[in-house]
């Protein structure tokens, strides 16, 4: 025998709980489990799409389009019919079940009848006409849950909610409810009551429904009516994520969350809450916990006085879309007092939705916002009120500004610890999101800004970031899947995890493409299969497309979390791609260096592009792979430091290849060996030519702010250009065959005098003045003393001799080639963007 002494629990479950047999059946494993704790109270919405079912039933039959709303009703009686067959099956209740579920849609059809005569409807119809929804869904779960063993007993919500004649969104008169509650309490009590959600009724009997998430609203009536432990929600989410999933895919659910966040939340248009919901709640001090009817085990959010505890973390972050920005700009100071307070009235005799409004600290600019399809009626009603100002040019005319984003982030714990805002419009600054409009709420409990439209995603996802709600995810497009493109591929693979779980970063290769595919995958690719997805050649998929990338992947890639494009080809023409990246917001890592190193005005205009955009271009490897040398180049520029002099051996593979000669390794057994080990460009011929080198040797000259271009370059190949000119491999490796006596010639003399054959770059600054190359590039001799001499296999080296590192060079030394060391560096340029964007 149930205690009746216990407190009371109210669940409530949803529509979408209950669409199908099978959700039907979970909710009733739920409720018998919930019943065997003490006293239980259910509220249910009506099944699946029946309220919008009925609600164009009645908008048809006010055409009168009487069989049309016959055939409405019919469709929302099926779904009951199919549900209670399905769940009754065997227990000899599905005939009279079946004569209630006809005999209550009898009913409504005799009334859309009468509407359809009429041709109209009022809100008072309409109020009635969806009450067989919630009713009928109120009936048949008891009888479900009859047929589970359980007592049960069928409640009329209108029978305890009084309300006001308001249809639509009446308000409850919570003295009188409570005095109906009292009287029905104990006959409650012994058995599991089912209540309607969403309809109350006036003291003189007309039904009335409670407006938006009414069936929320009647659970926690009841919770408050009932001194209940607590009030749970059974919806199809795991309770109140930190920002919509649908935006940021690793958005969570929170475990906890305060009564006034919650209405902060429901303020800024939080489809899961409404503030009246909250009131019953914040009276009586009962919790709300909002669970999963799906993952039940899951724990969901629990709503209480408290909240979140920790001042170290936020809430969430909110984004209510299609909204107007509407400005008004006052010139005449006088007028500025008067202007605000028109402003609100007009909107307000207009019943207008105002989200936001914010004036400047001058009292000069007010600004609004607006639900979108009421931009033109704010419009209207402000010009009409502020005609006489605006004929007089004491304001400006009126700005709407539309699309727009309310971009919100609830932090009430935080909102006691500084640099909240800070932090917020850093990490919208940081990602170029352009800031409209702030506005904060008196208890520092949240903190809204407008954004455009088109940078809404980006804006949540930035937020959602920098507040350190979940793992900083990075969405990779890399285009090239050569040597580099592998070991790149198989660094994210391996390292994934550990990156995750020591430095909070997600790194997602969403696409691969080379010359001929493109692969995409919005949550990210099986980096362990991404071969045989790119063999693949399925037109049906639509995560793939055929063809070298498109602006159209661009377009796909911008809308996911923190994108990159990461180039590692040696392709031509790259800059157009990469600008088309930058203005889709989309940042980019290259080792490509061909883009840095066309035409001064070309290569600058990139650069700009990428500041403009406010975007990120990391091009670390293309000069010395792994190696740091531009970040080091760049560190001297900054602090003041003068560069006189830069050598090195900036090409890995020249330096490997001159060792080997120097060892007396063949020339062409060095360069096929060099080849195999993944050292050269997919053509040898392009690192004997110096090329490779002599790019690389022009980009950091251009670093130092130098204008110069590659016919400035004093170039000298490793071998003669008519060996460099041979295309065909097998006539290329023959002519480095015939070359070698001369090449070993070569070695003798430099040997026999001590010396050792490098191949190096020169770069002078201050060479034009005295007439001579800047940029001098190729083979020499270098005595034994020379920091090259040491240089080891595929070892590169930088020497900066600066106004502090005038006696002793500044060197970078280390691994200069090879698909493992670049894809390496192309990674630390990946991961330092994610870690920059996180604010560490």
């Amino acid at each position: 025998m149930m205690n009746a002494s216990r407190k009371f629990r109210v669940v409530k479950f949803g529509g979408t709980s209950q669409a199908t047999p099978e959700r039907v059946g979970r909710v009733l494993e739920l409720i018998q489990a919930t019943h065997q704790q003490g006293p239980l109270a259910v509220v249910v919405s009506a099944a699946g799409p029946t309220t919008d079912l009925l609600i164009e039933a009645s908008a048809r039959a006010s055409k009168g389009d009487e069989d049309m709303a016959t055939g409405l009703v019919n469709q929302a009686s099926q779904i009951a019919l199919t549900n209670a067959r399905a769940v009754l099956s065997g227990h000899g209740e599905v005939l009279k079940v079946e004569a209630e579920v006809e005999a209550l849609f009898s009913n409504l059809r005799k009334l859309l009848y009468g509407v359809s005569l009429l041709r109209e409807y009022t809100a008072q119809s309409l109020d009635l006409i969806q009450s067989f929804g919630e009713r009928l869904s109120a009936l048949l779960m008891a009888e479900f849950v009859k047929s589970r063993g359980v007592p049960a007993r069928f409640v009329d919500a209108r029978d305890w909610v009084v309300t006001d004649a308001e249809f639509g969104s009446a308000t409850v008169d919570w003295t009188a409810t409570r005095e109906r509650i009292d009287a029905q309490r104990e006959e409650w009590a012994p058995v599991v009551t089912v209540h309607t959600g969403y309809l109350g009724r006036t003291p003189d009997g007309r039904t009335t429904t409670l407006g938006r998430n009414g069936s929320d609203y009647t659970a926690t009536l009841l919770g408050r009516g009932l001194d209940a432990e607590e009030v749970t929600i059974w919806t199809d989410v795991s309770g109140v994520m930190t920002a919509d999933p649908d935006i940021v895919p690793d958005a969570y659910p929170l475990r906890t969350l305060s009564y006034m966040e919650a209405l902060e939340l429901a303020t800024f248009g939080a489809k899961m809450f409404h503030p009246r919901t909250m009131i019953p709640l914040m009276e009586s001090g009962i919790p709300l916990r909002i669970r999963n009817t799906f993952t039940p085990d899951a724990p969901g959010t629990v709503v209480d006085t408290l909240g979140n505890r920790d001042e170290g973390s936020a809430t969430s972050v909110t984004s209510l879309e299609q909204q107007a920005l509407v400005d008004v700009q006052v010139q005449r100071l006088d007028a500025r007092p008067r202007i605000a307070e028109r402003v609100q009235r007009a909107l307000d005799r207009e019943n207008l939705t105002v989200w936001m409004g914010t004036q400047s600290a001058h009292g000069q600019a007010l600004s609004v916002v607006v639900p979108m399809d009421q931009s033109a009626r704010a419009l209207q009603a402000l010009e009409n009120e502020l005609r006489s100002e605006l004929e007089n040019h004491e304001i400006q005319p009126v700005h709407v500004s539309q699309p727009v984003t309310l971009l919100t982030l609830v932090a009430e714990a935080m909102g006691r610890s500084v640099n909240v805002a800070g932090r917020m419009f850093a990490s919208l600054g940081q990602v170029g999101v352009n800031v409209l409009s702030i506005g904060q709420s008196a208890s520092s409990r949240s903190i809204s800004c407008v954004v455009p439209a088109e940078e809404t995603h980006t804006a949540v996802q930035a937020v959602h970031d920098a507040f350190n709600f979940s793992h900083q995810s990075v969405a990779v497009c890399v285009l090239g899947k050569g040597v580099v493109g592998s070991q790149l591929l198989e660094q994210v693979r391996t390292q994934a995890a550990l990156l995750k779980r020591d430095n909070d970063i997600d790194v997602r290769v969403v696409s691969i493409a080379d010359r001929t595919k493109v692969v995409f995958a919005p949550d990210g690719l099986d980096l362990s299969a991404w071969r045989d997805r790119m063999l693949e050649n399925r037109p049906e998929d639509a995560d793939q497309t055929n063809g070298p990338l498109r602006i159209e992947t661009l377009d796909r890639l911008k809308r996911l979390p923190v994108p990159i494009l990461v180039d590692v080809t040696a392709a031509d023409g790259m800059e157009t791609l990469y600008r088309a990246a930058f203005e889709r917001g989309i940042h980019v890592v290259a080792a490509n260096k061909k883009p840095l190193t066309i035409d001064t005005e070309g290569r600058n205009a990139l650069l700009e592009s990428a500041r403009q955009n406010h975007r990120f271009y990391a091009y670390e490897t293309t000069v010395g792979a792994s190696l740091p040398v531009i970040e080091t180049l760049k560190n001297l520029v900054r602090t003041g430091d003068r560069v006189n002099l830069i050598e090195g051996s900036f090409s890995g593979t020249l330096g490997y290849l001159t060792h080997e000669l120097m060892a007396g390794v063949p020339l062409a057994q060095a360069v096929r060996t060099a080849k195999e080990l993944g050292y050269t460009e997919p053509q040898p011929q392009d690192d004997l030519s110096g090329l490779d080198a002599a790019r690389k040797a022009l980009i950091l000259a251009r670093e130092l702010g130098i204008r110069v271009e590659m016919t400035d370059v004093k170039l000298t190949p490793l071998v003669p250009e008519a060996i460099i000119s041979k295309t065909d491999p097998d006539q290329f490796f023959s002519a480095l065959e015939a070359y070698q006596p001369e090449m070993e010639a070569q070695l003798q003399r430099m040997r026999s005098e001590g010396q050792v054959l490098r191949y190096l770059a020169r770069i002078d600054p201050g060479a034009r003045e005295r007439g001579e190359p800047i940029l001098e590039v190729g083979p020499i001799p270098v005595p034994q003393d020379h920091p090259s001499s040491r240089l080891r296999g595929s070892e590169a080296f930088v020497a900066f001799t600066t106004q502090r590192y005038a006696e002793y060079p500044l060197i970078v030394q280390g691994a200069g080639a090879g698909g493992a060391v670049t894809a390496a560096g192309v990674l630390a340029d990946v991961l330092r963007i994610a870690q920059t964007l996180r604010g560490r």
